[in-house]
């Protein structure tokens, strides 16, 4: 590869990811005022970039278009100001609003970059920020679930869902985790979940399942909640809602809407609230964001908060690596690793 090309994993039009994915050169970019060069050495790829591929993520694709949306690089290079020049040279996460991480360099606002322990291994920097981050600040930062509290959580068998149900042991809180099949029941009970619910929506009773959650919990009904699924799987979950209750939905894996009557909502005075990570961050200044690194570097190290690796792939081996990220038999982060230089 000559020295002003670098290899890119793009697609030119939304669709099945490993049919629309492939590697190409482009020329490296350069940052300009308040942006940094980031050299990527790992980036995972997530629910929600497979989402951005097929068009059906929140952000829409500007094609041809570079997905991912976290990773961790080395800054080399400032557009400039004084964060990026205090960066420079130093392994960092990257959490970019808008993709580009599945490339050999990105660049990016020097505020979307923050470095890294060097405690933590290039697996695990990778994978820092969107499933840690997102499990930590929606339990203990937004919804501050209190201790022996339930919390409720759909696709639990999730890479999320497990770092939940590790995290509630760890402070406090009870998980209901709510799974489409017995097999992700049986590994999260042996996880320790404190109970899992089987429920496929497209087979099985919603009515049936707010009953269930409220059995569970008792006729007060759930306090807290977190729904990565929409469709009639979340709904169910907002009809189990006690008073004062609250649920944050942060994904749509059904890609169905939620569907219930405000009144559900209003007779108890419960709210359901969006959630999206680059959004709540925005909204914080760069000492909340080192002292969040702090805490989630300590819980990855603990085993809390950390990714189960299930393989690792070079760019132009992107629609392996993606056809494995979308088999449900396989367990783990599957990471694009981009060659030293």
């Amino acid at each position: 590869m000559a020295n002003n090309l670098m290899d890119v994993v793009q697609f030119d039009q939304p669709g099945i990811p490993a049919d629309v994915l492939s590697c190409v050169s482009q020329p490296i970019p350069h940052p300009g005022h308040g942006e940094v060069r980031v050299r990527m050495l790992a980036a995972p790829i997530n629910p929600s970039d497979l989402m951005f591929i097929r068009g059906r993520y929140t952000l829409q694709a500007v094609c041809p278009a570079i997905p991912g949306f976290e990773g961790v690089g080395i800054v080399e290079q400032s557009g400039g100001d004084l964060r990026g020049r205090l960066f420079q040279g130093r392994r960092v996460v990257v959490l970019s609003r808008t993709g580009g991480t599945w490339a050999e360099h990105t660049v990016v606002p020097s505020s979307q970059v923050i470095p890294v322990s060097r405690h933590l291994s290039d697996e695990q920097a990778a994978t820092f920020f969107v499933n840690p981050a997102t499990a930590w600040v929606m339990t203990q930062e937004v919804l501050q679930v209190p201790e022996g509290q339930w919390l409720v959580q759909t696709a639990a068998g999730s890479a999320l869902g497990r770092m939940i149900v590790r995290l509630g042991q760890r402070v406090g809180f009870r998980t209901l985790c709510v799974v489409r099949r017995e097999e992700s029941a049986e590994q999260l009970k042996a996880l320790g979940a404190d109970c899992v619910v089987v429920f496929n929506e497209t087979t099985d009773d919603p009515e049936k399942l707010t009953q269930t959650l409220l059995q569970i919990v008792g006729e007060s009904g759930v306090g807290y909640a977190v729904d990565a699924v929409g469709g009639s799987t979340g709904s169910a979950v907002i009809r189990s809602l006690g008073r004062g209750a609250r649920m944050l939905a942060f994904g749509t894996l059904s890609g169905k809407p939620l569907q219930f009557s405000p009144r559900t909502l209003m007779t108890v005075g419960s709210t359901v609230e969006g959630f999206w990570l680059g959004n709540f961050l925005a909204g914080k200044g760069l000492l909340f964001r080192l002292g969040l690194v702090r805490r989630l570097t300590s819980l990855i190290q603990s085993g809390v908060l950390n990714s189960e690796i299930a393989g690792m792939w070079q760019p132009h081996q992107a629609a392996t690596a993606v056809r494995a990220a979308e088999d449900s038999s396989v367990n783990g982060k599957c990471l694009l690793r981009f060659k030293e230089q």
